[in-house]
């Protein structure tokens, strides 16, 4: 009889428990609000295909060699991402001119010379302290055997994507829609030989990890994968809910609010033998318990192949999913609160 009543009670604390977090869930999701819908459309829409396919033909031309990390490829490739910063009136939060953060030879665990990441910056206006990181890695397999691995998807999407945003976000600042964070953009080298760049800023952070809100990493997203062949209109989004539920909520209700890509989670099971969670930058943020979203598109025939070139990009999907980035970065800047974390739940 005591055994009986004691799993009872068990029971009961139990179920009142669940009943507990699935309403506090639920008042998350509720209290979830749309920031400045119709300005965020208005600058999302400056993100167009046109500019994404002139960007990303210059960057994964034969010019920049392929891009590996310490080669006179990937030097060129930082120096045209910087030109575009300086261009724009997008500074560095580096002394604010100082756009590359400088990691030395001997950083790498292999052979690699010296390299660095390119940043680049918009301050907040109320919160100024806190910082989101918008991110892709711009390094690529270089040439091998006398191929050069151009890296159009890989990550130049990701890489002009990311230069688009800033654009974006920069326009609505001079037009006095300054964000309420800073936003940090950051280019990391040397993801291809172990995700060493974005480790190197997680270990030297220019702006405090505690008071980084979110990463949103940006790897692979102008290509179809066979998947999705009778249904392109979809991204791979990975991490979401891993950190924060939160996050997956605001990520979902900017996407069904104006743009209705299919997000697709297959890739988000703990159990994906691919194990893409920890395969590009971002999880040098999610192990310092950051909440991150990983934008993907699958892979492809010309993955890590020579073939990877700017006339294999679907300019126009590109241009939708970048500007879903941007959305859900705008709100993410917005917002009033730091993301809530699962384990304060």
């Amino acid at each position: 009889m005591k055994s009986l009543l004691i799993v009872s009670i068990l029971t009961l604390v139990g179920s009142c428990a669940k009943t507990k977090y699935s309403t506090k869930i639920q008042t998350i999701e509720n209290n979830i609000k749309i920031v400045d819908s119709a300005t965020i459309m208005q600058y999302a829409k400056t993100i167009t295909a046109s500019e994404l396919k002139d960007l990303l033909y210059t960057y994964a031309s034969p010019e920049f060699e392929g891009r590996a990390s310490g080669e006179q490829g990937q030097k060129e490739a930082a120096n045209f991402l910087k030109s575009f910063y300086k261009t724009q009136n997008i500074s560095s939060p580096i002394k604010d001119s100082v756009y590359f953060q400088y990691i030395p030879k001997s950083y790498f665990k292999n052979k690699t010379e010296a390299s660095e990441n390119v940043l680049a910056y918009i301050k907040g206006r109320e919160k100024p302290e806190e910082v989101l990181i918008l991110s892709a890695h711009y390094d690529h397999l270089g040439i091998q055997d006398s191929l050069v691995y151009h890296g159009a998807d890989d990550n130049g999407s990701g890489t002009v994507a990311l230069l688009e945003i800033a654009q974006a976000f920069k326009q609505a600042e001079l037009d006095g829609f300054k964000p309420k964070r800073s936003i940090l953009f950051i280019h990391f080298t040397a993801e291809e030989i172990g995700l060493e760049g974005s480790r190197f800023y997680t270990e030297n952070p220019v702006f405090n990890l505690n008071e980084t809100v979110a990463n949103l990493n940006i790897d692979m997203i102008g290509r179809i994968d066979k998947t999705h062949e009778n249904n392109p209109n979809y991204l791979y989004l990975i991490g979401t809910d891993r950190l924060s539920k939160e996050l997956h909520m605001i990520s979902e209700k900017v996407n069904h609010t104006f743009f209705n890509l299919k997000l697709d989670y297959s890739y988000n099971d703990e159990d994906d033998s691919n194990r893409y969670y920890y395969r590009s930058d971002h999880y040098n943020f999610a192990r310092h318990k950051i909440p991150v979203i990983f934008y993907f598109n699958g892979e492809h025939e010309d993955y890590h192949a020579p073939t990877d070139t700017a006339d294999k990009i679907d300019y126009t999907l590109l241009e939708r999913r970048a500007q879903l980035i941007f959305g859900t970065a705008w709100q993410l800047a917005n917002k009033e609160n730091k993301l809530i974390l699962n384990e304060s739940m």
